[in-house]
């Protein structure tokens, strides 16, 4: 398996990044001119460029450091996606109602965080711990009834739903990613402030 840190990227290190996601489809254009096209991915893949604007030297050194500690590309770690980081819309809070992670069968207790998008549903393993809430049936849980793991995204509830209660949760979370390069080159741009070039990240499936 993969090499994966729990640490979070500092959030000023990623402040003016740039960013989205990604998809891979391919195109065949058929003699007749019509496409055939055919996506190669269920879930879509986050990119992200950082440290694109001069900062304090300071800051340019914590990242260096950071860097440093992953090994460059060898290990993964959290970073918060500054457009999509919650259940719900970033202006609005978390409430358990936001997610549809299944339906009870009297039988499960364990069910996988995920985000819907239209009808793409992508895992979310990475939830910020302590966020997590949790409803069976429309009705919220008490934080006791259930656990939820921070580094997997599984949630387990202490009684298993009754068969066809709808599961549903909202939390923060992380996106895992890696840097995409095992260089990072500065730039002074002054005596107190310095600027790295093209600091790439891209999100990892764990």
């Amino acid at each position: 398996m993969a090499l994966f840190h729990e640490a979070r990227l500092p959030a000023r290190l990623a402040f003016g990044c740039v960013g989205g996601v990604e998809r891979r489809t391919e195109v065949v254009t058929l003699a007749s001119g019509f496409e055939r096209r055919t996506g190669a991915w269920s879930v879509g893949r986050r990119r992200y460029l950082i440290a694109t604007a001069p900062r304090p030297l300071d800051e340019v050194a914590e990242l260096l450091a950071f860097f440093e500690a992953r090994g460059g590309r060898l290990a993964g770690f959290r970073f918060r996606d500054p457009t999509d980081w919650k259940s719900c819309a970033p202006s609005a809070q978390p409430a358990a109602t936001d997610q549809w992670l299944g339906a009870g069968d009297g039988t499960r207790k364990t069910f996988q965080l995920a985000k819907t998008y239209g009808e793409t549903v992508r895992p979310i393993a990475k939830p910020v711990a302590g966020t997590v809430k949790l409803a069976v049936g429309g009705v919220a849980l008490a934080a006791s009834a259930f656990t939820a793991d921070a580094t997997s995204g599984r949630v387990t509830l202490a009684s298993a739903p009754a068969a066809g209660a709808a599961v549903t949760a909202g939390f923060e979370f992380d996106t895992p990613v890696r840097f995409d390069l095992d260089r990072l080159d500065v730039t002074l741009e002054g005596f107190a402030a310095a600027r790295v070039t093209a600091c790439a990240l891209v999100e990892v499936r764990v």
